[in-house]
């Protein structure tokens, strides 16, 4: 990379984890449960919330957690392991396009590699342009938001001022959608004859979205296009939230109701799709792909698919570097592209 066009991508997912382990599993969920984005409240209600946290969800929470990372965890967290991927599958991507690529990196809103410290370690080493692609396509205060909020401290921070943008959404970007239908094609090729589509997203609160978050709008829109690509017909898909925590009203409707509610009405198979999020973990390899397997057998379906998520799937790459040229294109000299006929694009 030039010194006169230091510019770098940073892939940001959530957080996981440093181990499997329950000490591990209570830092994260304490840096992670502490963010009034993701458990909204202030004054008396924000403090009864950190006496819960401190003196009961980390008390008893982090050990049930931590078997369940163990479960699925193959030398590293695979949120963590996918990311890589995604950054070095990215980066070659780019390289292909660009005789003097931007430079791509991981980050965290939660734990490791964290965010604000991905970019202070950047403006030290002199990248004047920054774009922040968040891993969730569909928009929420409770993860595309924290990522704003350390954005803005860090540049409160400092007497000159990083350019850096951030990708809000692209919840119904063209490519992204084709790549979400690709992907149930290709599973349907080998696994024909699912009854439905469930398309799950992770839930919030019901109060967030009654608040204004976008989210769930997003999340309807990402599933009406899916399902207008795939030319499927009104009874043979269905929009679910999932992953609920604490008492309060979620998004509905359940994904783990509507699986057993489903069956008992005489659904045999089905297709379960998790489009909001770009890389497995915890929540679909083990919340999706097992727990609710079992909840849609026990109640009588016989066959229950899990279509995994994106990944680095080359189609998913594509989405990115699509991302990366409409919103930084203005930082890569136009010089440096190669033409994307002599690579076969």
């Amino acid at each position: 990379m030039s010194e006169m066009s230091k510019t770098a991508i940073i892939l940001a997912n959530l957080g996981t984890p440093d181990e499997p382990t329950p000490s591990a599993v209570r830092r994260y969920l304490r840096e992670f449960l502490s963010d009034q984005r993701v458990v909204e409240g202030k004054g008396p209600r924000r403090l009864l919330w950190l006496a819960v946290l401190n003196s009961i969800v980390l008390t008893f929470r982090p050990i049930k957690v931590a078997k369940l990372y163990a479960s699925i965890w193959e030398q590293d967290s695979p949120m963590r392991r996918i990311l890589d991927e995604q950054v070095a599958a990215l980066q070659r991507s780019l390289s292909l396009k660009h005789v003097n690529p931007p430079d791509v990196f991981s980050g965290m809103t939660y734990g490791q590699p964290g965010l604000t410290p991905r970019l202070q370690e950047l403006a030290g080493k002199g990248y004047q342009h920054i774009l922040i692609i968040p891993m969730y396509p569909q928009y929420s205060a409770t993860t595309t938001a924290p990522i704003y909020d350390q954005v803005a401290k860090f540049q409160l921070g400092r007497r000159e001022v990083v350019d850096i943008r951030i990708v809000k959404s692209y919840f119904n970007h063209p490519l992204y959608i084709q790549a979400l239908a690709g992907s149930v094609r290709q599973h349907r090729q080998v696994s024909p004859g699912a009854e439905k589509l469930i398309l799950s997203y992770h839930g919030i609160p019901k109060e967030y979205a009654d608040k204004g978050d976008p989210y769930p709008q997003q999340c309807h829109e990402t599933s009406r296009m899916l399902a207008r690509v795939l030319d499927l017909k009104d009874g043979e898909w269905m929009t679910t939230f999932q992953s609920r925590f604490g008492p309060a009203e979620w998004l509905q409707p359940y994904t783990d109701k509507t699986l057993e509610k489903i069956a008992g009405e005489g659904v045999k198979n089905i297709d379960v799709v998790c489009p909001a999020f770009t890389a497995d973990c915890l929540e679909t390899l083990e919340e999706i792909a097992e727990e609710n397997k079992e909840v849609f057998e026990s109640a009588g379906g016989e066959h229950y698919h899990y279509i995994p998520a994106l990944n680095s799937a080359g189609c998913f790459i594509n989405v990115l570097s699509a991302l990366v040229n409409e919103q930084a294109g203005d930082w890569l000299s136009k010089s440096d592209l190669h033409n994307e006929a002599s690579h076969g694009a």
